[in-house]
């Protein structure tokens, strides 16, 4: 996802989205020990978006 949409979201849903974000990453984390998975890229985008919306929040509450 791009910036924009994590923009155009309100504090609540991003928040939201960050926590089910953080709960896939960890399933991929421990899925990916276990046994390979298909796309190991997959890792490496929920990480970066991960810390997209992390930035975005930081950036609001700065802001406000």
């Amino acid at each position: 996802m791009s910036n924009k949409i994590y923009k155009e979201m309100t504090n609540e849903e991003l928040k939201k989205k960050l926590f089910d974000s953080k709960l896939d990453y960890q399933k991929m984390k421990l899925q990916h020990s276990v046994s390979q998975i298909e796309k190991p890229s997959q890792i490496k985008y929920a990480r970066r978006n991960i810390a997209r919306m992390m930035t975005e929040l930081k950036k609001r509450d700065i802001n406000i």
